[in-house]
């Protein structure tokens, strides 16, 4: 029988995996209408709204923080991550961008070798091979042309991972609602100038969407935080597998695509990757002191 905390935990990561791949769909959906960049801006500023009962709550006590340089860094590298994955999203299909996606994990074992000073072992790198050859599958260079929008994911993956890496650092004095919180932010902050270079004044539904983007992103979030804090990453990591089945009927019912066979394929090859590095660094920070160069 599931425990209490452990079934929590579990339903937090799946209704994680469908607000998160219901975003993304209203991502592609409204930038038919509004640019990339913009739906970025206006993700983190609506986003923000689901912080005004902590904030009337607790007052400014969440913003707190000595980490403030790292937390600024933080949200630079991840407005570009942003802005790569929703323009991403606007040119390639849901389910091949989401199953692209699964490699920012991959992306974060290779960088904190040299950002951490991690060591891997056989297994280890194993795995981020795997999870590179699943890359390969989907998007068979040589065979087909590699379209704009993977290219661009995959940009943004890498550029996640690198942010997984600052908040490894920063969860060890931060709260999760102070980074998430700084996270939008300074998303929000970041993401303000390049908009208004693109900017096109949404239609009254547009807008709807668009509220509905930011409140969606920060609400999957924090249901994201509090399953891997009910429970360990090795318990809870396989359910976010549901994120690709999300995206191919979300996919299917509005846009009418079909994932292609080698979609399935390399995104549970990627998963199965990202899914074991996860379950070998949480068993490695048991062991490990939170030591790092950042």
């Amino acid at each position: 029988m599931i425990q209490g905390g452990v079934a929590r935990a579990l339903a937090a990561m799946a209704l994680s995996t469908l607000i998160f791949a219901v975003m993304h769909m209203l991502v592609r959906h409204v930038s038919a209408e509004v640019h990339p960049i913009q739906i970025a801006f206006f993700r983190n500023l609506f986003g923000l709204i689901v912080f005004l009962p902590w904030l009337m709550r607790q007052g400014l006590a969440p913003l707190r923080t000595k980490r403030f340089p790292l937390h600024a860094l933080r949200g630079a590298v991840n407005a570009v991550a942003m802005f790569a994955f929703f323009t991403g999203l606007s040119l390639t299909p849901l389910a091949k961008a989401t199953a692209l996606g699964f490699t920012a994990p991959i992306f974060a074992g290779l960088l904190s070798i040299a950002l951490l000073g991690e060591r891997f072992r056989l297994r280890r790198w194993s795995a981020i091979a795997c999870g590179f050859a699943g890359v390969l599958v989907i998007l068979r260079p040589g065979l087909i042309a590699i379209d704009l929008g993977a290219a661009l994911v995959l940009f943004s993956s890498l550029l996640w991972g690198a942010t997984i890496i600052v908040i490894k650092v920063l969860g060890r004095t931060e709260s999760s609602v102070t980074t998430t919180i700084y996270m939008n932010l300074l998303l929000a902050l970041f993401s303000f100038v390049p908009a208004l270079f693109v900017w096109r004044t949404p239609g009254l539904e547009a807008w709807l969407w668009l509220v509905a983007i930011g409140v969606l992103g920060t609400l999957a979030q924090i249901l994201l935080a509090q399953a891997l804090k009910d429970s360990e990453p090795g318990v809870v990591m396989p359910l976010d597998f549901l994120r690709l089945i999300w995206a191919s009927a979300l996919g299917f019912l509005v846009f009418a695509e079909v994932p292609e066979l080698f979609v399935w394929i390399g995104g549970a090859v990627i998963f199965a990757s990202s899914t074991y590095l996860a379950y070998r660094e949480a068993k490695a920070g048991v062991r490990r002191p939170k030591t790092g160069h950042l």
